[in-house]
Formats: structure tokens, sequence, C-alpha cells
């Protein structure tokens, strides 16, 4: 059975950082790209930033370049996301989620999903 469980969401002001962090069980984890998504209430779930498999490749948002870095530790299963200047436009719940394949930003092609995490900024 596959998990992905996130953890580091919270409330923090403006300006400040937050580290995600997801963990993941039950699948071959460096054969999957993996990414970060959000979704602010009544918004679509966006793609946030992702990382290949080996994590030679990154890819980011616009709205998360030059704030955000990705990171992933195959050998422990995780994968990080940095947050810094964080801005209330950032509020949303995150999920993590793996694809295997390459770092892809249309979230319906991802075969699993974690059950996301709350990311509050205020203001």
């Amino acid at each position: 059975q596959v998990q992905l469980i996130e953890s580091g969401g919270g409330l923090v002001q403006a300006g400040g950082s937050l580290r995600l962090s997801c963990t993941a069980s039950g699948l071959p984890f460096s054969m999957h790209s993996m990414s970060w998504f959000r979704q602010a209430p009544g918004k679509e779930r966006e793609f946030v930033a992702g990382i290949s498999g080996r994590g030679g490749s990154t890819s980011f948002a616009d709205s998360a370049k030059g704030r955000f870095t990705i990171s992933r530790d195959n050998a422990k299963n995780t994968m990080t996301l940095q947050m810094n200047s964080l801005k209330p436009e950032d509020t949303a719940v995150y999920y993590c989620a793996a694809n295997l394949g390459s770092i892809r930003i249309y979230s319906g092609v991802y075969d699993y999903w974690g059950q996301g995490t709350q990311v509050t900024v205020s203001s």
C-alpha cells in the first residue's frame, strides 16, 4: 500500500519560512518524480515545485521561483520543500504527489497523493 505523508505545515507571518516534508512508503521512490501542489479555497489545485527521481532536475511555478527550494533523500524516501519569504497568497493546503516518470505540472497524471498539510501565512 502506497502512502505519502506530509508534515511541517502551520501558521507563519508574512516573510517567514516553513519547511514541508513528504515521507513515502510502498513505492519505488527513486523511480518517481515527486512534486508539491497546493490548493487554496475556491481555487484549483496548482503545481508548486517538482523534482525528478534521482534529484537531478527540478521545476518551479513562477510564484515559487527564488523563494522555494525542493530536495529529496532517496535513502530515506523523503522529499522536502523549503519555503522562504512567504506571502499571504501562499496560504493553501499543500499536497505531495508521486508520478512514475518525469516531472509534470498537470495534476491529473500523478499516481499517488498525500492527504495534504495546511499552510497559513498571515499578513
